[in-house]
């Protein structure tokens, strides 16, 4: 039976991402994206909806997003669903899902001096060998402007 974990987000953080680095050395960065859709509803008028998703990068590509996002900036983000469960303080049960990015694509110019929203490493640069149970790391440059998204 054919199963897929895939989720295509492109959005704005909601703010600076929370950078950290685990015992082992491996950084883990998480941020807050906003995802807006716009619809009409039942009388014709326009209407906003915005969903907010917990986003957690891993190791290399951990790094670079620490470095080089900043609130509001456009990101495209590639990865899997990954549901967290904890047992909070106070003793009951939690659990959130978040996505899992395996790529992250800069998508504006916000934060970018002169490189028209490109971060100045490669592909090839961002790739590492990934800690077990973590996911495969990839950074891609981005292929145009807003205007060259197909919705």
């Amino acid at each position: 039976m054919f199963e897929m974990n895939k989720v295509l987000l492109v959005g704005n953080l909601a703010q600076d991402p929370e950078i950290r680095s685990l015992t082992s050395g491996t950084a883990l960065t998480e941020f807050n994206l906003a995802v807006n859709r716009r619809y009409k509803d039942r009388n014709g008028e326009w209407q906003k909806d915005t969903v907010f998703i917990r986003v957690e990068t891993w190791g290399r590509l951990a790094e670079i997003c620490g470095d080089w996002l900043k609130k509001g900036r456009r990101v495209f983000v590639e990865g899997r669903l990954k549901l967290d469960s904890w047992e909070a303080k106070d003793g009951t049960k939690r659990s959130q899902i978040k996505v899992t990015a395996e790529t992250v694509q800069f998508i504006d110019a916000k934060g970018a001096e002169n490189d028209g929203g490109a971060s100045p490493m490669k592909k090839s640069d961002a790739l590492q060998e990934a800690p077990q149970n973590a996911p495969e790391e990839v950074l891609e440059e981005p292929h145009g402007t807003d205007d060259d998204l197909p919705f």
